[in-house]
């Protein structure tokens, strides 16, 4: 596993325990669905569950894989070796990308401009700066807007373990890696 790997999966997981209690659970993930669908007021209803269902099915998807003990709590090192192994993890991430540039494309037309995807990124919890920097990366348009696939790609691109320099590294700062 790429050591830039573990710095984006350190940084999600730190954003992802929504309630700052240094473990995963299920409210954290009700806690973050609930911020991102408010981010995009003009997605549809059936956009705003798609991204909830999302969300319900990374908690599912871990505790399933990772809570052995069954007491609904998830650790950094549980949630490290669950997302950073393709072969258990690849579905969810794939479902979870799609429904998340989906909120970014209320309209459907296959682009996501930069506000609402500074919006939906800044509802997750990224850095406005580190936010710029990843929409720079994957090469907006003139009319500052991004295809849909290629924030899918990024997406599942950030939870691949032996992934280096890809745009999804802009999220981690500098001092982390």
């Amino acid at each position: 596993m790429r050591i830039e790997a573990t710095h984006r999966v350190q940084l999600v997981f730190s954003l992802l325990d929504a309630d700052g209690n240094g473990v995963l659970e299920a409210r954290d993930f009700d806690l973050m669905a609930g911020r991102v669908v408010a981010a995009a007021p003009d997605s549809d209803e059936a956009a705003h569950g798609a991204m909830r269902d999302a969300f319900l099915r990374y908690w599912t998807t871990l505790a399933a894989e990772l809570d052995a003990d069954g007491d609904g709590r998830i650790t950094f090192e549980e949630y490290t070796a669950c997302v950073l192994s393709p072969e258990r993890f690849d579905a969810t991430v794939d479902a979870f990308a799609r429904a998340l540039a989906a909120l970014g494309d209320p309209a459907g037309e296959g682009q996501v401009a930069r506000p609402a995807f500074v919006a939906l990124m800044t509802a997750i919890g990224f850095g406005r700066a580190n936010i710029d920097a990843l929409f720079d990366a994957f090469g907006p348009t003139p009319e500052d807007r991004i295809a849909v696939a290629t924030w899918v790609e990024g997406i599942k691109d950030y939870y691949a373990p032996d992934k280096a320099g890809i745009p999804g590294d802009h999220l981690v700062d500098a001092a982390a890696v």
